[in-house]
């Protein structure tokens, strides 16, 4: 099984919906977390210590993880997809981007 860890701010819309949309695929254990102290599950070191692929929505949250987790991010694979905040929880635009832009990395 690999293990897939979405990261957003909140943890309200997007990376919630990328580990509904991913837990739905034979071969992963799904995740999520959000960067901000104010999210509904604020990542911490044991995420990232499970996680073989760990996606995060905007580079700003990349720049979060790096400053907080830099010696446990050091020989993880961690991907920006560029997904702004502007989508509900299972928005279906939401769901065809995340399924478009994480399939790539997990193929490679």
């Amino acid at each position: 099984m690999t293990n897939l860890l979405f990261i957003c701010s909140r943890n309200q819309w997007r990376s919630p919906t990328a580990e509904e949309v991913w837990r739905r695929r034979p071969g992963f254990n799904v995740r999520s977390a959000g960067t901000s102290p104010n999210a509904r599950k604020t990542i911490g070191p044991a995420d990232i210590r499970w996680a073989d692929f760990i996606f995060v929505m905007e580079t700003k949250h990349l720049n979060r993880l790096r400053a907080e987790y830099a010696r446990l991010l050091e020989h993880k694979r961690i991907y920006s997809l560029d997904i702004p905040d502007d989508y509900q929880y299972m928005d279906p635009e939401l769901v065809e981007l995340l399924e478009k832009t994480v399939k790539p990395y997990l193929t490679t």
